[in-house]
C-alpha cells in the first residue's frame, strides 16, 4: 500500500532552490534510506516533509495515502502518523519524560486515552523491551543528556508514539557501538509492528543493523541514484566523488 509519496518536489530557501525535482514513493512497512554529502538538501527534504515553515515549496507535492499535506501543520501531519526525529533534540527544563510522552500520546492518539497507571505500565514495558534504562523516564526531556541518550529518547518516542512512518535525521550520528545496536533496535522494533522508515544517513554502518528496502543518493537537491544495499557498499568505497561527476 502506498503511503508516501513525493511528487517533484521544488523547495526554496529564501530565493534559493535547495530541494530540485525529487520523487520518492514509500509504501507500507518499507525502509529507505538516504545517503549524500553535507549540504545535499536531505535534512531539508525531512523537514519540509514534516511541514516545518521556514521552507517554501514552490511546485510539486506531498502525499500521505493518497492526499496532499501541503496545506497541514505540522501537529496535523503528526496526528496523521508522521514522526520526525531531530539531529539536535531540544531540552526542555522542568518537564519529565514520562509526563512529555503522555501528553504527546494523547495528542497523537486522542482515540486511545489511557489512564496514568496504564500508560505508565507500558511506558516501562516499551523501555524495557528496548533495555533502556527507566531512570530515563523521571528526568527532563533532554536536559543534560549525552548526544547517545537524546538519541535513544527519540527512538523511545517513536516506539511509544508508534507512528504510520518516521522521518529519521541522522539517527546515527555521534553514537558509540552500543548505543548504535540500542538505536537500530528500537527501529527494527517499530518496523516489525509496521512502520515505515525514511532514515537520513551518512554513514553505511547503521544499515548493517537496519535493513533498507531502497537507498537513494542525495547530491544537490537531487536523487542520483537509487539502488538496494549495494548502493550504500559501494558509497563506502567510492565515496560520493563518482556519483557526483
Amino acid at each position: 500500500m502506498e503511503l508516501l509519496k513525493i511528487v517533484d518536489l521544488h523547495v526554496l530557501i529564501g530565493e534559493k532552490e535547495i530541494i530540485k525535482g525529487v520523487n520518492v514513493t514509500i509504501n507500507s512497512n518499507e525502509i529507505h534510506a538516504i545517503m549524500g554529502p553535507n549540504g545535499a538538501g536531505k535534512t531539508t527534504l525531512i523537514n519540509v516533509i514534516m511541514g516545518n515553515p521556514k521552507y517554501k515549496i514552490s511546485s510539486g507535492d506531498i502525499l500521505f495515502k493518497g492526499k496532499s499535506i501541503l496545506n497541514l501543520n505540522v501537529d496535523e501531519r503528526a496526528k496523521l502518523g508522521i514522526f520526525q526525529s531531530f539531529q539536535y533534540p531540544e531540552e526542555i527544563s522542568g518537564v519529565t519524560f514520562m509526563n512529555f510522552l503522555k501528553l504527546a500520546y494523547e495528542k497523537v492518539h486522542p482515540e486511545n486515552q489511557m489512564k496514568v497507571l496504564e500508560f505508565g505500565d507500558m511506558l516501562l514495558k516499551t523501555a524495557d523491551s528496548l533495555k533502556i534504562d527507566r531512570d530515563f523516564l523521571k528526568r527532563y526531556v533532554n536536559l543534560g543528556f549525552s548526544g547517545g541518550e537524546r538519541k535513544k529518547s527519540e527512538i523511545l518516542q517513536l516506539n511509544v508514539l508508534n507512528p504510520k512512518i518516521a522521518l529519521l535525521d541522522e539517527t546515527d550520528s555521534g553514537l558509540d557501538i552500543d548505543a548504535l545496536r540500542v538505536v537500530s533496535n528500537g527501529i527494527n522494533h517499530a518496523f516489525e509492528r509496521g512502520m515505515s522508515v525514511l532514515l537520513v544517513t551518512h554513514y553505511k554502518r547503521i544499515l548493517d543493523y537496519v535493513r533498507p528496502n531502497f537507498v537513494h543518493v542525495f547530491v544537490d537537491g537531487r536523487i542520483v541514484k537509487t539502488g538496494g544495499m549495494e548502493v550504500a557498499e559501494e558509497l563506502e568505497r567510492n565515496g560520493y566523488e563518482e556519483v557526483r561527476s
